[in-house]
């Protein structure tokens, strides 16, 4: 979400002459920005695929439509989330307003619901065990993994019919192997915030973050997981396809990025400088600022106003910054901080609330009775071979 490019590799994504692309700068289509000492202009990957999404439709070839593939087209219809005027949307809820009481299961039933009706909210959580006694060496193997990695090695012990089932006990078991600790019947935030030591007041926090993180439309994670449950995948393993994809650095890894910006604000405040390319700063989808990254500090303001002084002053100078307001990363890095959770937790919070989503987009792909999703590739390599 921070690359930036070249003019040339712009207006080659664009399909435009330079000239062209300098008039979409002087027009306030885009932004450029240059690095200290060197003339040349760069632009914001992510700014370019939006211009050349709005720009493409789907018959239109070259380029702008494979560029777009990012952040325009393919377009899939859902029923799960959408984003619509700087608000999160879960079925036609407002996921801040939900998150103000919700629990993540509440919100995950309500996601499942088209596909589960009265049945989404699942059965009553019951102990969960590996199919034979052999199996306990590696949970005891897969103790020492980060929890990511962790749920990706035990999951698939679980692609059992009674995990399909019940997704409600699927959401718990990849919860518990998140957390490393044993399945329970308390709420997931009050899992994660035993887990962690917090008392109530953290876990009220952490059950509003689950919340507003449970789905973010056809993020990177979302759409790999519709592939996988397009292949007619088992859902625990659709599931590990979807933490695969969230463990990459340019997906979960962007909140390691922002906490080290707020690290460094924390040591020597004003010293942070804040661009749309900033890690934590600045997303596509909110041009006026991540209204789940401002809910969120709001949350975390009120839990520790001392201990969130200094990333909230950092939120409000970044706010003066067209497109580089806080992002969600940001307040999981805040979040992380603020509460004094272990390095990395956050990342394994937001595992859990997206696993909600997830198991909503591979019930909702099923369900769509296609094809599996496959798109074409467009060749554009080499030609040869033996004479």
């Amino acid at each position: 979400m921070n690359k930036t490019i070249t003019a040339r590799e712009a207006a080659a994504i664009l399909g435009v002459s330079p000239a062209t692309l300098y008039s979409y700068v002087s027009r306030g289509l885009l932004s450029s920005s240059s690095d200290s000492g060197v003339r040349a202009k760069r632009y914001a990957h992510d700014d370019v695929l939006r211009l050349a999404a709005r720009r493409g439709d789907g018959k239109r070839a070259g380029h702008a439509v494979a560029a777009a593939l990012s952040w325009g087209v393919p377009v899939l219809e859902t029923r799960i989330a959408h984003v619509d005027g700087g608000r999160l949307y879960y079925r036609g809820t407002d996921a801040c307003r939900m998150a103000d009481q919700a629990t993540l299961e509440q919100a995950a039933t309500l996601l499942w619901q088209p596909w589960l009706g009265d049945g989404a909210a699942g059965s009553a959580q019951r102990p969960v065990t590996p199919a034979t006694g052999s199996q306990d060496a590696l949970f005891k193997a897969a103790s020492s993994l980060a929890p990511l990695p962790r749920a990706m090695a035990l999951l698939p012990l679980f692609a059992t019919e009674e995990m399909e089932a019940d997704p409600m006990a699927l959401l718990r078991l990849t919860a518990s192997l998140l957390l490393g600790t044993p399945a329970s019947e308390q709420p997931l935030h009050q899992q994660a915030a035993t887990a962690w030591g917090l008392g109530s007041a953290a876990a009220d926090v952490l059950r509003a973050a689950l919340v507003v993180l449970a789905d973010h439309e056809l993020n990177n994670s979302a759409f790999t997981v519709r592939c996988a449950a397009s292949s007619g995948a088992a859902l625990p393993l659709v599931l590990c396809a979807g933490l695969a994809a969230l463990s990459g650095p340019e997906h979960g890894g962007h909140y390691a990025l922002a906490k080290a910006v707020l690290l460094r604000e924390a040591a020597a405040p004003g010293s942070a400088a804040v661009t749309a390319m900033t890690p934590g700063f600045g997303h596509p989808l909110y041009p006026d600022g991540d209204i789940r990254a401002a809910y969120l500090m709001a949350r975390l303001q009120a839990h520790d106003g001392p201990a969130c002084a200094p990333y909230a002053a950092l939120a409000a100078r970044a706010g003066a910054t067209p497109r580089a307001q806080p992002s969600s990363d940001f307040a999981l890095a805040a979040l992380e901080l603020v509460l004094g959770l272990p390095d990395g937790a956050t990342l394994a919070l937001l595992a859990m609330a997206r696993t909600a989503g997830w198991i909503a987009h591979a019930l909702e792909q099923r369900a769509d009775g296609r094809q599996m999703i496959r798109p074409r590739a467009r060749y554009v390599g080499e030609f040869g071979g033996a004479s």
